[in-house]
């Protein structure tokens, strides 16, 4: 039980006290790497990470079972009076000429029209389309080539670390397709929330879509062609969630990347320099 055993100021090791250039230059380069690593572990630490998931249920049931549309398309070979909007569900919705919230632009000196509707459909499937059904005298043969230029569902998302299908049809160009042929798009939708740092949430829907171009005849003849919408929903919901690492998690990663860091750069110092003593030792002929 000698008292020298408590010395806790005992010889430190001469390979960690006498200098070398070996050694500065071990130090720089653990002190340039520390650096990077720090800012690395800094810069994910300030920006925010996206958390998606997915779960089964009805996220906006404040909604009151409505979803939110906005349609804009440009018909360039069709005249406004004759374009209409048709809305119809497994809910026993049938509204033929729909125009609340919906503005018709004239293109081509009046011969085209661009069709701009925002409204809303209910939760279950089915479709909406435009179409001259609305029209007071049916045309013999109407142009239904169009451009859609946005079809969305629900609150506008613009944030940069979500990719998805939110305006999947969005520069749809059909001007080369049969003009007395009627198009049908397949839609597919998937609600999506987002939520943000401060806990706010916004509702919003992708959707996928496949489409079809047909010229279709019953038995009085050629049926008058429409661009048609049909929807349906997915069950499945997706959410995206803004988070930031823990402030525990970002000391930790510091404390392990500079203890680290020094621990290896000790090691690497401590070889290169017995293995310079022995040198030294082999050439002085002191060791055999």
């Amino acid at each position: 039980f000698s008292s020298f055993r408590f010395d806790i100021y005992r010889k430190v090791p001469k390979d960690l006290t006498q200098p070398t250039y070996t050694g500065a230059i071990i130090s720089v380069c653990c002190c340039l790497f520390i650096l990077f690593l720090f800012l690395s572990e800094l810069s994910g630490f300030i920006a925010t990470e996206i958390v998606n998931e997915l779960y089964v249920d009805d996220p906006d049931k404040d909604s009151g079972g409505k979803i939110e549309v906005n349609l804009n398309i440009s018909l360039p070979n069709l005249h406004c009076e004759l374009v209409g909007l048709d809305i119809q569900d497994e809910m026993g919705r049938h509204e033929v000429g729909h125009i609340d919230n919906s503005m018709k632009i004239p293109l081509n000196n009046g011969d085209g029209c661009r069709f701009e509707g925002h409204f809303s459909i209910n939760k279950v499937p089915g479709n909406f389309h435009v179409s001259t059904h609305s029209a007071t005298a049916q045309p013999q043969n109407p142009d239904m080539t169009h451009v859609i230029h946005k079809l969305s569902f629900g609150d506008k998302l613009q944030v940069h670390n979500v990719h998805g299908a939110f305006n999947a049809l969005e520069g749809a160009d059909k001007l080369s397709s049969n003009p007395l042929a009627s198009h049908d798009y397949i839609l597919k939708i998937v609600p999506t929330v987002y939520e943000d740092m401060s806990g706010k949430q916004r509702y919003s829907y992708q959707y996928t879509v496949a489409n079809k171009e047909y010229v279709a005849y019953s038995h009085t003849g050629r049926i008058i062609p429409a661009i048609w919408f049909r929807y349906d929903l997915s069950p499945i919901t997706v959410k995206y969630t803004e988070r930031r690492q823990p402030l525990y998690r970002f000391i930790t990663s510091i404390c392990a990347i500079i203890g680290g860091t020094f621990t290896v750069a000790g090691i690497l110092d401590s070889c290169i320099f017995t293995a310079s003593e022995a040198w030294k030792k082999i050439q002085l002929g002191k060791m055999q």
